[in-house]
């Protein structure tokens, strides 16, 4: 991840095949030398995404209860520092650099406020896992399928229009199973394991991850889940702080 100068040839091949395990083969702009911020205005997404960044941060209830979160769990996060605004490949919306603690978000795939809000929740509860656990990452595959469950299951990304929009439509357990699902494909995406070994994994921790709902303390379906799950948050705090 880091810059220098070039490696010799095998280095350099172990080292790619290193980070396309890890999943850095979709964040190619993570190995680029950084633009000119008129550059990245002029001839990029960048200056929307960081907009429509602006936006969820100071307005997006799920986004706003985790950034208050993360602050009370000694994290604190800045925008300029955490998040980062990078072409992607085009099957990606974000991602999580644990090696830096930073939020890439793809700014060629993102185009829509609703799409940003849903992006930087689901990152957001990846870096609150990182700040409040001893999460492996990159060996422990039963680690990440357990932050992908929480994050499929908090950020919004299975509510009934979501899936609606999907096309698929489901009655009893159709959530678990839009949870299940996507928490497969986001660790297929990142990392090259079998889909039964993924499957494997997510099975084996989905029902104590699935109802670990922390920082939230229920599952937010809407925005006005949300803003209550917030103002519960803020009032549990408030009561700790006077016993």
């Amino acid at each position: 991840m880091g810059q220098g100068e070039p490696d010799s040839p095998p280095a350099a091949e172990k080292e790619r095949e290193e980070d396309d395990d890890f999943g850095y083969r979709l964040f190619p702009d993570r190995n680029k030398k950084s633009q000119s911020f008129l550059v990245r205005s002029l001839f990029t997404f960048h200056n929307k995404c960081q907009l429509m960044l602006k936006l969820t941060l100071e307005t997006n209830p799920y986004a706003r209860l985790l950034l208050e979160a993360l602050k009370q769990s000694g994290c604190t996060v800045f925008n300029d520092r955490h998040f980062s605004c990078e072409n992607c490949d085009g099957c990606v919306s974000g991602g999580f650099d644990a090696a830096t603690s930073q939020i890439v978000l793809c700014q060629n795939n993102i185009r829509q406020q609703s799409h940003m809000n849903r992006v930087v929740t689901h990152e957001l509860i990846h870096a609150f896992d990182h700040c409040r656990a001893h999460v492996d990452w990159f060996k422990n595959v039963k680690h990440l399928a357990c932050s992908e469950i929480r994050a499929a299951n908090l950020s919004g990304d299975c509510t009934l229009m979501n899936e609606i929009a999907r096309f698929k439509f489901g009655l009893k357990g159709h959530h678990q199973t839009c949870v299940r699902d996507r928490a497969i494909r986001s660790i297929l995406a990142v990392r090259k394991v079998s889909k039964e070994t993924a499957e494997k994994a997510v099975d084996e921790v989905f029902d104590a991850c699935f109802n670990d709902l922390e920082p939230f303390g229920r599952i937010p379906h809407s925005k006005a889940d949300a803003k209550r799950a917030y103002r519960d948050f803020q009032n549990r705090d408030r009561y700790t702080a006077n016993l």
